[in-house]
């Protein structure tokens, strides 16, 4: 366990006993308040059942989970779900043992530079890597065959393969999506559903759990999705349990249909390719069957005229 995670429990602990009062939303159908539990000193948690597909924790040890990073992978799409896992509090466990076991795993030990500009060192290569049973892949620039292979392999045994924000692009390029549901960042929809037709992408999810495989929308959706995972090994008051310690107050985890309102196309000027609302003053344009279309960079008016027929009927019938 990382000595920055013993610390902060330990001063959490000190700082005395703590209540939990979940804010539940009662609209959702696929939730249920089962009453307060008094919690045993420290915290008194709102029971809280949300549908959920179980998966079995090892017997000892922690539940090892790989992050496969490259160039340019987004910082909050693997950090936020760091988090989640690292500071996971399981009702009946010691908070100082932690549950999962987290790695990153990237082609070679060269230092990578994600979003931001920040370096990260790789703990693994593909080559050295144990065996994972989650696997977290970012948005990142990266879909070489090493990786691809890796995650087609590696995935065979997980528990669970997960891809945040465009992640599900690298996803989707293991060929493990096809035929399956799955969610992006909502301004990749129309991206994902062009370049992997046989992947049925959902707009407006905030996250599809597809059985061993799942897909998160952007960003901050990682960190639902993360928390599912959490429940699905040690049940829903996890969840709330871990939210708290986090100070997360997000409820996206307990309804997929929580990004709905991404599924909606903008009204006005938007790009023809990620639907990102533009300027038409300054925005790069094309005119095509008499028709101006506008983009939001250069490299998406390239990408809609690869398949410019593809992206107009999107346009028209999302």
């Amino acid at each position: 366990m990382n000595k920055r995670n013993l610390t902060r429990r330990e001063l959490l602990q000190a700082s005395g006993a703590v209540g939990l009062a979940a804010a539940v939303p009662f609209s959702l159908s696929a939730t249920r308040v089962e009453g307060a539990q008094q919690g045993s000193g420290i915290r008194n948690v709102a029971k809280v059942t949300v549908a959920l597909s179980p998966l079995k924790p090892p017997a000892s040890g922690p539940i090892p989970v790989a992050f496969v990073i490259s160039k340019g992978a987004v910082l909050i799409d693997f950090a936020g779900p760091w988090e989640v896992f690292q500071d996971a509090d399981i009702p009946g466990h010691d908070m100082m043992d932690s549950a999962f076991e987290l790695y990153t795993v990237a082609e070679s030990l060269d230092p990578i530079t994600v979003s931001g500009g920040m370096k990260i060192v790789p703990n693994y290569t593909f080559q050295s890597a144990p065996p994972p049973k989650v696997i977290v892949i970012p948005a990142q620039n990266g879909d070489s065959d090493a990786l691809l292979d890796w995650i087609r392999k590696a995935s065979k045994t997980a528990d669970v393969t997960f891809s945040v924000c465009t992640g599900a692009l690298v996803l989707a390029a293991t060929g493990l999506l096809n035929g399956k549901a799955a969610t992006t960042h909502h301004t990749a929809y129309s991206e994902l559903e062009i370049k992997f037709p046989d992947v049925q992408v959902k707009r407006g999810a905030r996250f599809v759990e597809e059985g061993n495989l799942a897909t998160a929308g952007g960003l901050t959706s990682g960190m639902d999705l993360a928390l599912r995972v959490v429940g699905r090994y040690f049940g829903t008051e996890a969840i709330q349990r871990t939210a708290f310690q986090l100070e997360y107050q997000g409820q996206g985890w307990m309804d997929a249909k929580s990004n709905s309102v991404f599924a909606v196309k903008p009204a006005g000027d938007i790009c023809a390719v990620c639907w990102m609302q533009v300027d038409r003053k300054i925005a790069p344009s094309e005119v095509y069957k008499g028709q101006t279309y506008y983009f939001c960079m250069k490299d998406h008016k390239d990408v809609f005229d690869s398949k410019p027929d593809k992206f107009v009927a999107l346009l028209s019938n999302p």
